[in-house]
């Protein structure tokens, strides 16, 4: 097997090959937006996002402990789930950095559930559990509320960096 143990392996060497085996798993992007009870909206993002439950229809992410928005999003009454399309690597980029101005020039939408244009698909949801998942926490949400449209293509990440599928997708 190619990437088999060397018996003198550090921790940190078989994390990196634990990681490298991982981005082998083409992922979906999406950005985790929820309000904050003071100051800018969260914004993280995620690759991350699955299917729970259809009944009750139910989501499922998870974040890093070490996240700086971890607490506010741990107290958010809700959030929402925006699937990024291809042409959102400029949006994917800004909210994976921990500091800076993720919203400048981004519109807040009035309902106040920090959708972002151009999506995909977004998901609005009520929190519905939270687990411990190692060095992340997993959230469950409750789908609330969603919507998608049909013309776009998904940005992808696949062995770390974005790709683009190479096929048309099939009319819904």
């Amino acid at each position: 097997m190619k990437d088999a143990p060397c018996p003198a392996e550090t921790p940190e060497d078989a994390a990196r090959r634990f990681r490298r085996a991982l981005a082998m798993f083409a992922t979906g992007v999406a950005v985790i937006t929820a309000p904050r009870a003071t100051g800018s909206p969260i914004g993280i993002t995620v690759a991350s996002f699955n299917s729970v439950s259809l009944d009750p229809p139910l989501i499922l992410f998870s974040v890093d402990r070490r996240c700086l928005s971890l607490d506010d999003l741990c107290a958010a009454p809700r959030f929402t789930v925006n699937v990024l399309d291809e042409a959102q690597r400029d949006v994917s980029n800004r909210f994976a950095t921990a500091r800076g101005s993720k919203w400048d020039g981004l519109p807040l939408d009035a309902e106040d559930v920090c959708r972002l244009p151009g999506t995909l698909a977004a998901f609005e949801c009520a929190p519905y559990a939270r687990h411990d998942g190692g060095d992340h926490v997993i959230f469950l949400g409750r789908v609330v509320r969603h919507d998608a449209r049909h013309d776009g293509r998904p940005l992808i990440f696949f062995g770390g960096q974005y790709r683009s599928l190479d096929v048309e997708p099939a009319a819904a």
